[in-house]
This record gives structure tokens, sequence and C-alpha cells, in this order.
């Protein structure tokens, strides 16, 4: 009678949602009646509301000892189950209550529900295969509206999200499952994942070792450890021969790293960088500018593996590609110095749409007045009209228009203030200079006359001599 009263008080505050309460007075209860298999079946009903699965589970267990034929033990039980992520146990349980009452629609229901999320675990299993870890997370958010408290289902999801890169909601899964088992070797697992892959791999290496500790033959906290290790060490390694100038050694390394672990995006795209550094050193810009693409193709927000890429689009006057890149970099950082670098890159652009007068006298860029000179004396007498009055009409046509650009070069780079002008990307037009209108014998005649000069005359088609003063 004392043990009944102690239940119906703990009914009384499972009515009024006092469930701590509740599982007090049933517990005593259970004390002085030990074999009421009713009793373990309240107080299992208690701790469920509580979200202590496992404890809950003990209880419905002990009660359909005490009693097979307890209907609500059994479904307690299985619920329980079902809720740990034990779905082949739980519709053990089902099926037993639909022996015992084959008309009980809550075991249809919970036994369709098992059934469910076997069959989420099926998908998800073929699919983290696959590598389909966006399926996988979709599959244990399903599975947990069934199993809410299945750690299991739980550490799948967060490794998945990790290697999707979505390391927050990762952590946070994982930080939740360690905040009730501190001991957790996958939570801890998955907790130094999300640290490698954001590339603090020291740190890594902390959480493998632990969950090492708890779990000695934990697979993937083993090779993950091991990864870790030997990725910072060859990085490491590739540093150092990069400061010391062993730019060979230095590519070998960091290509070894790359090789280690496809799935550690960060730390692969700073191992492309660097290598891509390597190969601008060793004046292999176009194997730099693959290096960098590969970079922000791991990751979009790298600003150096843009500034890296851009200067080596620069260095191979490639400049629209450079001004994308610079603008992007811009975007992302307003520095001083991005806005100068996109300025110049701009201005490197806008020079490169116009014709290269250098390249038209065939001289650098830093070619003195005296080499100006000789390189327009060559290239006029080259391509003179009358040296051409031959040729087809065709050819003819070709040697005028060079004739042509090679005034325009001369009286351009000859001037210094035009020349100046020309070499900051500034618009000739504005200085008046209409080159539509120009006539390049003008110079050619002021160049060859006078001191010095020689003059130069057609004896007839194709035929010439010269007549120095």
């Amino acid at each position: 009678r004392e043990a009944e009263a102690f239940k119906e008080q703990g009914n009384a505050y499972y009515a009024k949602k006092d469930y701590n309460e509740a599982f007090n007075y049933y517990t005593k209860a259970i004390d002085i009646c030990p074999n009421n298999a009713s009793y373990y079946g309240n107080r299992a009903a208690t701790l469920m509301m509580l979200g202590r699965f496992r404890e809950a589970l003990e209880d419905a267990q002990q009660s359909v000892r005490l009693d097979d034929s307890f209907v609500r033990g059994h479904l307690r039980e299985g619920k329980c189950h079902l809720s740990l992520g034990n779905a082949m146990a739980a519709s053990r349980c089902f099926q037993r209550v639909l022996e015992l009452d084959h008309k009980n629609t809550q075991a249809q229901q919970e036994l369709k529900n098992a059934t469910t999320v076997l069959e989420y675990e099926k998908i998800a299993e073929v699919d983290f295969e696959k590598r389909d870890f966006r399926k996988v997370v979709f599959c244990m958010d399903r599975a947990l509206e069934f199993a809410p408290a299945c750690h299991r289902f739980k550490i799948l999801k967060a490794e998945c999200l990790a290697l999707l890169g979505r390391y927050p909601e990762a952590q946070s899964v994982a930080s939740d499952i360690l905040r009730m088992d501190s001991t957790n070797a996958d939570a801890l697992y998955v907790r130094g994942l999300c640290l490698y892959y954001e590339d603090c791999i020291e740190k890594a290496v902390q959480f493998f070792v632990q969950a090492l500790r708890m779990a000695p033959d934990h697979e993937k906290a083993c090779l993950a450890c091991r990864n870790a290790k030997a990725l910072k060490a060859k990085k490491e390694d590739g540093n150092k021969a990069f400061k010391k100038g062993n730019y060979k050694l230095a590519y070998e390394l960091y290509t070894e790293a790359l090789g280690i672990d496809p799935n550690n995006i960060k730390t692969n795209a700073k191992l492309y960088c660097n290598r891509g550094t390597v190969n601008s050193k060793l004046r292999k810009l176009e194997e730099a500018i693959d290096d960098c693409t590969n970079a922000v193709k791991l990751d979009d927000t790298y600003v150096k593996a843009y500034l890296r890429r851009a200067q080596c689009y620069m260095d191979t006057e490639q400049y629209e590609d450079a001004v994308r890149d610079y603008e992007k970099v811009y975007q992302t950082e307003k520095t001083k110095e991005h806005k100068q670098l996109l300025k110049n890159a701009q201005v490197e652009l806008k020079k490169s749409k116009r014709k290269d007068y250098y390249k038209i006298l065939g001289v650098n860029k830093n070619a003195s007045e005296d080499e100006i000179k000789k390189a327009y004396r060559k290239r006029a007498l080259m391509h003179h009209p009358d040296r051409h009055s031959g040729a087809s009409a065709e050819v003819q046509k070709e040697e005028e228009k060079k004739f042509k650009e090679v005034g325009e070069a001369f009286t351009i780079l000859s001037d210094p203030k035009k020349k100046a002008r020309y070499d900051s990307g500034q618009d000739l037009e504005e200085d008046g200079l209409n080159m539509g209108e120009f006539d390049p014998n003008n110079i050619f005649k002021a160049f060859f006359s006078g001191p010095g000069g020689f003059s130069f005359e057609a004896s007839g088609p194709g035929n010439f001599f010269f007549q120095f003063g």
C-alpha cells in the first residue's frame, strides 16, 4: 500500500510534467517493492521524458523481465532502442507487442518508424562510400527525427559536415556529444578533423591523440593523425627549402605534401600557392598560374593565391586576367596597396591595346636615344615604299603600312614628353597628335637630311642608290 501511494504521487507529478519529482516517487515505490513491473515501466517513461534514454532502457528491460506480457514495457523498451539508434532491437520489441496485441496501432506505427530508420542507415552507408556527403547528412537528419539520442548518427552527420567544409556545424554537433560524454572517441575525432581541415594541424593532432587514448583501435583517428603529422612535416620541410633558395627541392616537397590527403582543402590550397611561388621563382610562369588556379578552386577566398596569379599574368602580359584577379582582391580587401596594383594592371591593359612602338622599332623599353635612332634608320630603310615598288600591290600596301608605323613609333619615342606619356599609358591624342593625318615621309626626310645625312633616290623601279653627304 505504501508503494502504491508513492506510485500515485509519482503519477500526479508526471501529469503535471514535473518529471524529476515523478522520478523520485517512482524510485521510492521501487525501493519498497522492487519486483513490480509497472513501477519500472513508469520510471522508464519518466526518464524518457527527461531525455535519459539509456537509463530508461534499463528500467524498461527490467519491467519486461519481471512480466513478459507487459505491453507498455515492451513498447517503452522499443522506443528507447529506437531513440538510441538501435532500430533492429526496436523492431523486435514492437513485433513482441504485436504478438501480445496484434491490433496495437502504436506498435504498428513504431515498427514502420524503425524500418524507415534502417533504410536511411543503409542509404547513408552506400552514399558515404560514394563520397556523397550531402546525401548522408540528409539521411542522418531524417533518421535523427526518430532517433534523437543516437550518438552514432550524430557523429556520422558531423563527420560529413566536416568533409563538406561546414566546420562550425560539425564542431557544434561534436561539442554537444562531448558535453554529455567527454570520453567519446568519435566526437574527439570529429573535433580534430575540423581543426585539421581548417589548417590548425597541431591542435588537430592533440584531439586525434586523445581519441586514440580512449579507443586505441580507432582507425579513422589513427589515419587522420598519421596524415596530419606527415602533412605538417612535408609542408615545413618545403618552407625551409624555399627559404634556403633550394627551389627544386621545395617543389618536390610541396608536390609530395599535395599527395597526402586530397580532402584537406585549406592546407592543399596553401600548398598549391606555395608551389606556384616556387614555379614563379623558377620562371615557369604558366605552371605557376596553373598552381594558383588550383589553389583558388579549393579556396575562392584565398587572397594570396589571387595576388600570386595576378603577378604571373602581369609577367606574361595577360593583362585582362591580371585586372580580373586584382579586382577580386580589391573587392575582398580594400587596401591602398591592392588599389595601386589594380591601377597598374589597368594601365598595362590599356597600353597593351595600343600599338607597341618599341616592338615596331625592335628595341626594348629601356632603349637609349641613340638606339631608337639607329632602330628607326634600319626599319625605315627596310620598309620604305620605293624599295618595294616592283613588288605586288598587296606587298606594297603592307610595306607602306609598316613604314608609316615605323614613323609613328619614332615620332613618339624620340620625343621625351610624348614617350613619357606613352610609357605611362596616357592617351596621346590628348596631345593633339592625330596619327590618322600623320605623314611618315616628312619624318623620313627630316631624319636623313642635314649634316652627316644622306639622300635616298630611286634610279628606276626597284633600283636604288644612296648618296651620302
